[in-house]
């Protein structure tokens, strides 16, 4: 039984990147920025955020080795190092082929040495990662419009190299979500024909694998999130041109079928595309996107409630008086409905020399 546990209100962001670190979500980056890349911090535990100030040079300059303004961009983590790769970074439509590298550790960026056949730049591609490879595929580059190519990252050798692949290769795509489970590569929607059936690409023999229909399917859409859980793939929000969607969708790749979860409490009342879903245990993190308006709120979606999560919700829900509970209880009550403001790290030795 899937529960929406609570609503709080986080950064302005849609068109960003984000990825679940432990018990935090880092956030990079989106449609707002100026100069810098932007650095926020969701901590799960706390219920709060925290913004990273930007790192600069002593003229205010952004250091070649961290990112500038970027958006439509992708991250993935692969062990401590968080990888930050293409996407706008200016508004006259530039795009990126730089790999960044952010250490969780120590909050400091870098640029790998890289060498191969590196991906033409591009932005609205999908990147998943399996056994510390990263798989990026499609987008929209200046060179090749829409595209369906797939490369991949081997970040032992830091070797990129582009994948020969056979079968019925899938249609051009951007804004789509590509999602590994197991050996392979799920990948849903996209810009380009708005489709609603799922292509499965095998990491294994670099093929795409022909599938069956299924009979029920959720509408085609671009710009939604989607992750994967207990071996099903789900996928939430997105639009179809002018049409956005705030439902949530399961797929079984066993049987190759579709089905719509009704999650339990009050979710995002507000349709939205271009939003992040990030998994933290058994919780989704979703926030940003934006769908007639900008979207600046977080939801947390519990996927396997526990009796106590269940208690609290009923304690809010019903507003049963909290004096007799234990402090503990009573500050985690606090924290679900209490908005935390985004708080600025001290801007203390920051500057590049």
């Amino acid at each position: 039984m899937f529960h929406w546990l609570l609503h709080l209100k986080g950064p302005w962001k849609f068109r960003h990147a984000a990825v679940a670190v432990g018990h935090k979500v880092y956030s990079f980056g989106g449609y707002f920025e100026m100069r810098h890349i932007e650095v926020h911090i969701f901590n799960t535990v706390s219920l709060s955020w925290v913004t990273l100030p930007p790192l600069t040079t002593g003229r205010g300059e952004c250091p070649l080795e961290v990112p500038s303004m970027r958006r439509d961009h992708t991250a993935v983590l692969i062990d401590d190092v968080i990888y930050i790769w293409g996407g706008g970074y200016s508004y006259r439509g530039e795009y990126c082929n730089v790999l960044y590298a952010f250490d969780v550790n120590t909050h400091k960026w870098h640029t790998p040495k890289i060498s191969g056949t590196v991906p033409v730049a591009r932005c609205n591609h999908s990147a998943c990662v399996s056994r510390k490879v990263m798989y990026v595929y499609g987008g929209y580059t200046h060179k090749t419009g829409y595209t369906n190519d797939i490369y991949k990252l081997d970040t032992a050798t830091m070797i990129w190299a582009l994948i020969n692949s056979s079968g019925t290769t899938a249609p051009t795509s951007s804004c789509h979500s590509a999602t590994i489970i197991g050996t392979k590569m799920f990948v849903f929607g996209g810009q380009c024909h708005l489709n609603n059936n799922i292509r499965v690409f095998d990491l294994e023999t670099n093929c795409w694998l022909s599938t069956p229909s299924a009979q029920l399917l959720p509408e085609g859409r671009r710009g939604h999130s989607a992750f994967a859980y207990n071996g099903e793939l789900y996928i939430f929000g997105g639009d179809n041109l002018n049409r956005f969607f705030n439902d949530v969708w399961r797929f079984n790749p066993e049987t190759f079928s579709w089905k719509k979860i009704e999650p339990k409490g009050k979710g995002p009342c507000i349709v939205r595309t271009r939003m992040c879903c990030c998994m933290v245990g058994d919780h989704i993190i979703l926030f940003g996107g934006h769908g007639y308006t900008i979207d600046d709120d977080l939801y947390i979606l519990d996927l396997s409630p526990s009796l106590k999560t269940l208690c609290k919700l009923a304690v809010i829900q019903y507003c049963i008086e909290q004096s007799g509970l234990p402090h503990d209880i009573r500050w985690e009550l606090a924290t679900m409905t209490t908005n935390s403001n985004i708080s600025i790290a001290q801007r203390t030795n920051v500057l590049v020399q």
